[in-house]
Order: structure tokens, then C-alpha cells, then sequence
């Protein structure tokens, strides 16, 4: 069965603290791009990889691309490079456009550059059973807390804010965090596409929260902790620490 990946990496990187797009930030040397176009071909589950990116970058993500490419024995034509789009969602949507005719995608973030190849096979190999959408997942090992901040159930406030009230631990037996790549049946992440241009969610975060909402069944599998999402200057450090310990 064919498998195609998507690469979303359009992302900003403000709370990197970084003056480029997170994907080009870089890791022990390397952007954060190459690392996640070099652990996506070592895995060797894609027939073709598509990387949306900022517009102004798309020469230099060619570039990374090819090196990536040649490094690693592969055929720099296996991955394409498509503009972004305003955020996660909308990249992810453009690059799936240019998808040649794949069963299953995996949708994958740059932002989790060191995925190991095993994450890769065990989500195609869910796929390859019949699950229509597969997603990494980790147990919740902190306790969490409800809050009520007072602002309403829509309000955006920032982690530790002056005047939560927490109200109640959510059984973190029940809570799972999600990594990637996150791997569907091509008809049904098209369809949850279609819905969320039809009538879209402004919180959806997700290609799996998008498939939910189109009445599907999400299944999780093993994810690993090498494929932590890189948001914050210490992720960083995280990452170099398993980048030197053991490569992935």
C-alpha cells in the first residue's frame, strides 16, 4: 500500500524566541526541516513527501531538501515543496493538494524532527489493518488541573495566569498527549478537509481533531519520547541531549 507524507512547516516560531520560521531554526547545526525531511525518509514508509513552507522560503527549503535527499541514498524528486498557508490546518490543506495518488498520508509535524523510524511503521502499520486514522500517543504523567479563569469558556489565557481557580484533577489515566506523524486513510482526511472548509472549526488544532469532527474513529499507538514537539527554547536543549545520545 502507497503512503504519502505531509509536512507542515509554514509555523513562526515565536515562542522559540527565533528571528526564523520554526522549521529553519536549528538543531545542533542542522534546521529543524532537515532533520524531520532526513528521519522521514529513514523510515522509509513514504512514496512521496510534501513540505509546505513559507513562501520566502520555499528556494532554501529545496535546498534542504535535496541535501537531506542525497544524504540519505534517496531520489531528491520523492520530496515536493508547496507554499503554506496562515496556519496549521491550511498548510497541511495545500500540501495535500499536491499529494499524488496515495491510500494513506501521514500528516507530520517539522516541529517534531527527531520521530524515530519505528513511530513511522507503527502508525502505517495500523493503517495497513484497516484503521482509518492513527495517532502516536504518550501517557499523561503530571497531574492536571481544571481551571476557571472567570473571562468565559472561550477566553485565551496563558498557563499560571493571575486569578485561575482550579477547580478539579482530570484522571490523567484517561488523558493521553498526541504526537506524530498522525496517519489517515486519504479519503477520510480529504473529507475532514472538505468539512472544515465548509464549515470551519477556529479551534481545530489538528488533522485528527478534524477527523473526529467528521464522525471518525481515532486509534492510538505507541509514540516515543525522542518526538517531543519543539516549542520553547528548552525543547531545544531536550532534543540536542537525544540527538547526542542516541541519534535518531
Amino acid at each position: 500500500m502507497s503512503t504519502c507524507v505531509v509536512v507542515p512547516a509554514a509555523g513562526s516560531g515565536t515562542r522559540l524566541g527565533a528571528s526564523v520560521p520554526k522549521a529553519f531554526v536549528p538543531l545542533s547545526g542542522e534546521p529543524l526541516l532537515s532533520h524531520c525531511i532526513s528521519g522521514t525518509l529513514a523510515s522509509g514508509v513514504a512514496t512521496r513527501i510534501v513540505v509546505a513552507v513559507p513562501e520566502a522560503l520555499v528556494r532554501e527549503a529545496r535546498v534542504l531538501a535535496d541535501r537531506a535527499a542525497r544524504e540519505s541514498d534517496a531520489d531528491p524528486a520523492l520530496v515536493d515543496i508547496v507554499v503554506g498557508g496562515a496556519d496549521r490546518i491550511e498548510s497541511t490543506a495545500r500540501a495535500l493538494a499536491r499529494v499524488p495518488e496515495c491510500e494513506h498520508v501521514l500528516v507530520h509535524d517539522a516541529a517534531r524532527a527527531l520521530t524515530p523510524p519505528a513511530v513511522f511503521h507503527r502508525v502505517v502499520a495500523a493503517l495497513e489493518a484497516g484503521a482509518a486514522a492513527v495517532v502516536p500517543t504518550l501517557p499523561v504523567t503530571d497531574t492536571v488541573k481544571r481551571v476557571r479563569t472567570g473571562r468565559g469558556a472561550d477566553a485565551q489565557v496563558d498557563p499560571g495566569t493571575a486569578g485561575e481557580e482550579l477547580v478539579g484533577d482530570l484522571d490523567r489515566n484517561l488523558l493521553r498527549r498526541i504526537q506524530t506523524p498522525q496517519g489517515f486513510a486519504r479519503a477520510v482526511l480529504e473529507e475532514a478537509h472538505a468539512l472544515q472548509r465548509r464549515d470551519p472549526d477556529p479551534a481545530a488544532t489538528d488533522d485528527a481533531g478534524l477527523v473526529e469532527r467528521a464522525g471518525h474513529t481515532v486509534v492510538g499507538v505507541p509514540g516515543d519520547e525522542r518526538a517531543l514537539k519543539i516549542t520553547y527554547p528548552i525543547d531545544l536543549a531536550i532534543a540536542a541531549f537525544h540527538l547526542e545520545e542516541e541519534p535518531v
